[in-house]
């Protein structure tokens, strides 16, 4: 079989279809998800494990194909010419192998065009400080980063480096100096990379996930020592974002930790996407901006009531979900059904909508 081809044609597919994700499985015809909806291509015969393999084959090199078939799992990006870029990856299920591809679209979009609230611009603005954006997979949490980062990159002269695994949106320099920096090919792992970042002369820091404690305890290092710090936790909301942050650290380095994140962090974002009534998605937020009284929680161990704080702080450019969720369905963009299956808690949506 012609694996190129039907690569092509694969991604050309998702490409016209405005499909977000291409899976490869063995015993299943090629599946995209629109919309957040999977959907087999039915009129395509169902893949065998040499045709997943031929098809990793295509987005891989030989070497990161070998080293694949040694370790059974990789993540991956790939450039479909200058037409689509992709982040995947693959992996070994009951020992066959299978492939997921994330479309990166090339434009980087603006935070008014993802629908993102505008109050999230102004921490492009910050000379420093530590910004969360988070949530589940696939909830749009590095499209939004990248936003931010270009909005930087337009009007501000600062030396940007990310840390990625692996790099997704690719930045050209405008008035920023912008290096791309991705684990396991220009760097051992992220630890490496911030270990060396401060002798960088670096002013914005994107890190692409934050896996392990090292990696959290030099993020919020470095927002305290000057740099503006962006990077994405897979946590629901920002009382929980800062639990797992502090709960990641042994019990004797907590206090510092949440002394320390108490006067670093300036935001969390969470989002979530939400099928559109007129198609698409749309993004549902949540938006903690650190203040006295969210330090003061996070330092006191009453992180349980930073909720309470983002419910009342609307004036100050906080935003509560559930607001979130009642105003899109207000303006018609998405059903009463689709904000309830979003809601943390769906009492209080009730008595909003």
């Amino acid at each position: 079989m012609d694996y190129a081809k039907q690569l092509q044609e694969l991604i050309e597919t998702v490409i016209a279809q405005g499909a977000s994700d291409l899976h490869l499985s063995p015993g299943m015809q090629p599946t995209i998800r629109v919309s957040g909806t999977l959907t087999p291509m039915l009129s395509l015969p169902k893949l065998t494990n040499d045709d997943t393999l031929g098809l990793l084959g295509e987005l891989l090199s030989p070497e990161r194909k070998k080293k694949f078939l040694e370790t059974q799992e990789v993540d991956f990006s790939y450039s479909y010419g200058e037409k689509a870029r992709f982040r995947g990856n693959a992996y070994f299920e009951r020992g066959a192998v299978g492939v997921a591809l994330r479309l990166i679209p090339r434009v980087i979009r603006s935070i008014g065009e993802l629908n993102i609230p505008s109050a999230v611009e102004a921490f492009a603005g910050r000379e420093q400080g530590f910004f969360l954006v988070v949530g589940p997979v696939g909830q749009g949490k590095t499209t939004t980063l990248a936003a931010l980062i270009q909005k930087i990159n337009l009007e501000r002269a600062e030396h940007i480096i990310t840390i990625e695994d692996p790099i997704e949106y690719l930045f050209e320099n405008q008035k920023s100096l912008i290096e791309q920096r991705e684990v396991k090919i220009d760097t051992a792992d992220f630890h490496a990379a911030l270990s060396s970042v401060f002798r960088q002369d670096v002013d914005v820091l994107m890190i692409g996930e934050m896996r392990t404690p090292e990696t959290m305890s030099t993020a919020v290092t470095a927002a305290e020592t000057g740099h503006l710090v962006f990077s994405t936790l897979h946590t629901n909301n920002a009382a929980q974002t800062v639990d797992r942050i502090i709960d990641s650290f042994p019990a004797n380095q907590q206090d510092q930790i949440r002394v320390q994140l108490a006067g670093s962090l300036v935001g969390i974002l969470s989002q979530r996407l939400v099928p559109r009534v007129s198609g698409g998605l749309i993004p549902a937020c949540e938006l903690l901006i650190n203040n006295n009284a969210v330090s003061n929680l996070i330092r006191e161990k009453r992180t349980h009531e930073i909720q309470t704080v983002i419910e009342t702080g609307v004036e100050e450019g906080m935003i509560d979900m559930n607001r979130s969720l009642a105003q899109l369905v207000r303006s018609g963009e998405i059903t009463i059904e689709s904000a309830y299956s979003r809601s943390w808690s769906p009492k209080t949506l009730e008595r909003l909508l």
